[in-house]
């Protein structure tokens, strides 16, 4: 009896733990974490140390993911109504909501101060800011007022690696825009990608993204208007002299594959080909990220 008790408790502690972590949307703040460590390895040297740099971007993860475990309280009625989102911890009430909203505090409180510490005051009020960018202007405001929702909403997303450059040079400078300039330009031929695949799901839950609100056609066109965008932006680093010509080489690869899938996603109605879109585009700025620091670090 006292070891099936044991056994329960296991089992009841590692579920908690899971919901928790799933609250932190891990895979999408790697994203985020290495998105800015590449501005911190692109911005001129400085006299951070290693232990330095590491407590930075575990700062700016903090926080992403106390943004993360925001989004799930705000959106925990939504996310019971579509089926990609309805096993969250919020939608399953797995977690409660006074819970997940401590959770979220406490992560920020944690991401804030080591910020503030091992980087600097801007850095820290820029992550801050970029929290309140996500997590309330565009979960709570935008994503259920406009099908731009992605647009306008995107640029909280895309600061990382201006992020990752300030905690290194404590100042803004124009260098890592362009960074921010590729992932805001990326963001919707992404998102819309998987909004033609789980168009269904958006309906259910009144949300007005593009493909519901303008078609699967007009989104498809969109969809390759910004990722020919992309190309063209991506092209600015090395046009400034911030990369080299693997970084050219890596980035007009997939930039091409890019559109041509988006070229092919125009003239195809599978759901499934529109999932395979966003899936590469996640290796597609993966790919684009890495080709900056590989091009930095040997070039």
């Amino acid at each position: 009896m006292h070891q099936l008790t044991n056994t329960f408790e296991y089992q009841r502690i590692t579920s908690l733990l899971k919901a928790y972590f799933g609250m932190c949307k891990f895979k999408v703040v790697c994203m985020l974490v290495i998105t800015a460590w590449v501005g911190l390895a692109l911005a001129p040297q400085s006299d951070k140390t290693l232990l330095s740099q590491i407590m930075s971007l575990l700062g700016i993860g903090l926080l992403s993911s106390s943004a993360a475990a925001i989004n799930h309280v705000v959106d925990r009625e939504i996310d019971k109504k579509m089926v990609r989102t309805r096993d969250r911890p919020l939608a399953t009430e797995s977690v409660s909501v006074s819970s997940a909203i401590m959770f979220a505090s406490t992560l920020a409180l944690f991401g804030y101060v080591l910020l503030s510490i091992f980087a600097n005051q801007l850095c820290a009020l820029l992550t801050l800011a970029a929290l309140v960018g996500y997590a309330v202007v565009y979960t709570l405001l935008l994503k259920r007022a406009t099908p731009q929702n992605i647009v306008i909403g995107g640029l909280a997303g895309a600061m990382p690696p201006l992020l990752g450059w300030v905690s290194e040079t404590g100042q803004l400078s124009a260098e890592p825009w362009l960074l921010v300039m590729i992932i805001f330009a990326w963001t919707p031929p992404h998102f819309w990608a998987l909004a033609i695949a789980r168009k269904r799901d958006y309906e259910k839950a009144e949300i007005p993204m593009l493909p519901v609100t303008h078609g699967d056609e007009f989104t498809k066109l969109c969809v390759l208007f910004y990722t020919i965008l992309l190309t063209v932006i991506c092209l600015l680093p090395y046009l400034v002299g911030m990369s080299g010509w693997i970084y050219l080489l890596c980035s007009g690869a997939v930039n091409v594959a890019f559109i041509y899938k988006a070229a092919k996603l125009i003239k195809t109605k599978s759901l499934e080909y529109a999932m395979r879109v966003f899936y590469f585009s996640i290796w597609h700025l993966l790919i684009v990220f890495v080709a900056l620091f590989v091009d930095k670090a040997f070039i």
